[in-house]
């Protein structure tokens, strides 16, 4: 009864939900969004009109101002520097319009160009120091801060009674500082094109994708290929450039070069891309967080002006703001894996039953033996990690390899090897199609085809997402093992969809059901979930009716079949349900029954924690990851089984000299050739009594023409 409680409370009870929470991108975003809420409904409240439709206009303006300046700073963070000289670079471009326009006379599109090029002139020289001769961020902007606000006040003293006595009326310089469409002001509508350009290159563009891997670590981005110095360089040219069009806008809205232009902007700004959210380690940071953060900084500064509060207290204010924002910020960035490994990680209720005797002397189909003592070796050294193998119809060997790589190794004698394919992440299964193209699930990055020739496709890495999850569970994060129907159905399973693979020891510490399995149509290349709530489904196999795949789930030991075609479509079928290892990938035999790794054997310590829930959870916090109860993946061996999932024969390797973890197997041509994920040699089994001709492919869709 204890037992039965236990299992309901961890099977029903949300613990888990606010880790998911907590770990996710959008709260970063939507904690900005909720404080702005809350400070827009505060001011509304004390302050009348506060949001009347002439304050919100007035508000635009300003946030399309400041926005563009927001939007450099923003771009500069996320690539991992910072910049104090805006609120200098901003005086000066500010200066540059005004000369050009009341003192030279020039027209204003020549205004326009030439303000935006000294801009970029003066975020240049940022770049350059920072960039390329690799200076200090803080203390090379803080200089130029001082060297260009010195030019400024040098600058207005001597041209700024020539610019306050004229007083220029054209309408187009007069659009730019207090025109309107519809309404809108037209620094707003510039703004939004320019944020949606903004939006689109960060997410969906190269040059976007650099920047955020640069701020995220410069050392990898260098060691992939990505130009650091110069698109370090290039971010703060962008920075200077945006910042000129706030001042072109400001400029043409108020026309003056007061001393005062610029003086504590970059505090107001630094402070709006903190409060967006944008973290100041670099690496993360959108468009819409930086809006978000100028609106709240605005509403701030707008509301204590209206409230009569000194300027002193207002920069006093945002000053504080600023360093409690990257006080929480910093330390959130340096604790946020302590503190959301103590609520994300939810160990279950798991009980399984006792074990089948695997010893010898014992009987029964699990008894030890030494069958694969003499196991010949293939590749013995020279590939890592052949998590599976597989054969195509020319007798060639192929594997994967921790280092990205599909290697084939060629017939007859399997001793002269090339890199197939490179692909860049862990395979993990594989599976031909009729036209020999090679289908690999490569965790982290989803389903992929090799064609024949070597050219690597995507296939899919995303599914639908599921509406009631809290967690993103849309990407594809441990795509694992896969087979392909008759009709062109592939059905690969997704071992966790809360962890990566390089975490999948956190899963088998949950034994929650994370896991699911997927369909990928490759007629229409649409993807859709198949089914759901499984305890690390593993290894895949289309049944021989056709119309039904097994699956393996790992930390359920057990195997399952669901059907997919006919009158049970959806059910879900127990074959084996008390394994006395975990279970990896499933294949076709010749004789028609089917082969299946136990990649580890299970133990006693790991069999009673999982009925502990507790208890894993304080070893979760308390234990180092190395020293945590793991489950048993040294010994291993490979047994047959038929469709009623009667064990037939199995095969160990008692010393675990040749192969001690087995990941999975193939039969071909009389041969049983075994992989593993943390081996580094494919072994071959001479199989008695098997079909010398037996071609995996070949048999279900005959020879290919």
């Amino acid at each position: 009864m204890r037992d039965t409680l236990t299992s309901l409370r961890y099977r029903y009870w949300p613990d888990h939900l606010l880790g998911e929470i907590l770990s996710k991108r959008w709260t970063e975003t939507a904690i900005p969004v909720i404080l702005l809420l809350i400070v827009g409904f505060a001011l509304s409240r004390s302050i009348d009109h506060f949001l009347s439709p002439s304050s919100l206009a007035d508000t635009a303006r300003q946030a399309g101002e400041i926005g563009f300046i927001g939007l450099g700073m923003a771009l500069v963070v996320i690539v991992g520097g910072i910049d104090l000289s805006v609120g200098s670079i901003f005086a000066l471009t500010d200066f540059c319009a005004l000369y050009l326009l009341d003192v030279l006379n020039w027209p204003v599109p020549a205004v326009v160009v030439a303000t935006l090029a000294c801009g970029a002139l003066l975020g240049a020289v940022n770049g350059v120091l920072i960039g390329y001769l690799r200076l200090r961020a803080f203390i090379t902007t803080l200089i130029t801060l001082i060297i260009y606000r010195s030019a400024f006040d040098l600058l207005i003293q001597r041209y700024s009674n020539s610019i306050a006595a004229a007083f220029p009326d054209i309408p187009s310089w007069n659009f730019i500082g207090g025109g309107d469409v519809f309404g809108i002001p037209s620094v707003a509508l510039v703004y939004i094109a320019i944020a949606i350009f903004g939006h689109i290159f960060m997410t969906r563009l190269r040059p976007g994708w650099h920047i955020t891997a640069i701020g995220g670590s410069r050392r990898s981005a260098y060691n992939s290929g990505i130009p650091v110095r110069r698109t370090i360089a290039l971010c703060y040219v962008a920075s200077g450039a945006l910042t000129s069009i706030a001042a072109l806008f400001f400029a043409a809205r108020l026309g003056t070069v007061g001393g005062d232009i610029g003086v504590g902007l970059e505090v107001i700004v630094l402070t709006a891309t903190v409060l967006g959210g944008i973290t100041l380690g670099g690496g993360k940071g959108s468009v819409a967080k930086s809006l978000v953060g100028v609106l709240i900084v605005l509403l701030i500064t707008n509301g204590l002006t209206t409230l009569n509060a000194r300027g002193g207290i207002n920069r006093m204010a945002l000053a504080g703001i600023l360093l409690v924002a990257a006080m929480v910020d910093i330390r959130w960035q340096k604790n946020r894996t302590r503190i959301i490994s103590k609520v994300y990680v939810a160990p279950t209720y798991h009980a399984l039953p006792p074990p089948p005797a695997t010893e010898i002397g014992r009987g029964g189909p699990f008894e030890q033996n030494d069958k694969l003592r003499d196991v010949e070796l293939i590749g013995l050294g020279r590939i890592e990690a052949p998590e599976d193998v597989i054969l195509d119809r020319h007798n060639n060997l192929y594997a994967g390899s921790r280092h990205g790589d599909i290697m084939r190794f060629f017939a007859p004698d399997y001793q002269r090897m090339e890199v197939f394919a490179h692909i860049g992440g862990q395979p993990l299964g594989m599976a031909f199609d009729r036209q020999d193209n090679l289908y690999v699930c490569i965790g982290g990055m989803g389903l992929y085809r090799i064609k024949p020739d070597g050219t690597v496709e995507k296939a899919t890495d995303e599914t639908n997402r599921s509406m009631h999850s809290v967690n993103d569970d849309s990407r594809l994060r441990l795509a694992d093992d896969l087979d392909i129907t008759d009709d062109g159905l592939i059905f690969f399973s997704e071992a966790t969809v809360r962890y990566e693979m390089d975490e999948w020891p956190i899963d088998g510490l949950e034994a929650r059901g994370n896991g699911r399995i997927i369909c990928y149509d490759t007629k229409t290349g649409a993807t859709h979930t198949a089914l759901r709530g499984l305890k690390f489904p593993n290894g895949i196999c289309v049944a021989s009716d056709g119309r039904s795949i097994l699956f393996a789930e790992t930390f359920g030991c057990s195997i399952k079949r669901l059907w997919f075609a006919g009158p049970k479509k959806g059910q879900v079928e127990v074959v084996m349900d008390n394994l006395p290892g975990y279970p990896d990938n499933i294949n076709l035999a010749s004789d028609g029954n089917y082969w299946l790794a136990l990649v580890g054997m299970r133990s006693p310590s790991l069999d009673l924690a999982w009925k502990m829930p507790g208890f894993r959870r304080r070893m979760a916090k308390r234990v180092p990851v190395d020293e945590w109860l793991f489950p048993n993946i040294n010994t291993g061996c490979v047994v047959k089984f038929n469709e009623q999932g009667k064990i037939l024969e199995s095969f160990w390797d008692l010393r675990g000299e040749n192969h001690p973890m087995i990941t999975s197997m193939r039969e071909h041509r009389g041969y049983l050739y075994l992989g593993g994920i943390m081996n580094n040699r494919i072994g071959r089994y001479k199989l008695e009594n098997a079909d010398p001709n037996f071609v995996q492919y070949d048999k279900r869709w005959g020879k290919a023409s």
